[in-house]
């Protein structure tokens, strides 16, 4: 299985957030980790955010290893051009959309992890299988 990881289950393995036991069994159950390249911005824009300097220092080491394992989709014209049409038909926000333009890139046969309903909803509209939500 290949699991398309957005921000907001990629930020549980780093912050100690509801759900971040969930969020990390399903990360480490999965070989093929996928997300766009925009995840590397909010990730660490929240890490900076939401831990002390200390902690958001050693998260975000943890994290640039992670990245290092994961395949990375490129924000590139066509994903670019995807994405603004499934926030047209869906109205979720720009940054969701981009998740799901990049992930559907790759197909809807993989699972798409998220904790955030709106655009679990969004996910399932498009024929993915969703995890976390």
């Amino acid at each position: 299985m290949t699991l398309y990881v957005d921000t907001s289950a990629l930020l549980k393995r780093y912050v100690d957030e509801p759900d971040s036991e969930r969020a990390v069994e399903f990360l480490v159950s999965d070989p093929v980790l996928v997300t766009g390249r925009h995840t590397v911005v909010e990730v660490r824009r929240n890490l900076g955010r939401l831990l002390t300097a200390a902690n958001a220092t050693s998260a975000r080491a943890a994290f640039v290893a992670d990245l290092a394992s994961m395949s990375i989709i490129e924000l590139d014209a066509d994903t670019c051009e995807i994405a603004a049409t499934i926030a047209e038909q869906t109205g979720i926000r720009t940054l969701d959309a981009l998740h799901l333009g990049a992930a559907l890139r790759l197909g809807t046969t993989l699972t798409f992890l998220t904790f955030d309903v709106r655009q679990g909803q969004a996910a399932r509209a498009l024929g993915f299988a969703v995890a976390g939500v």
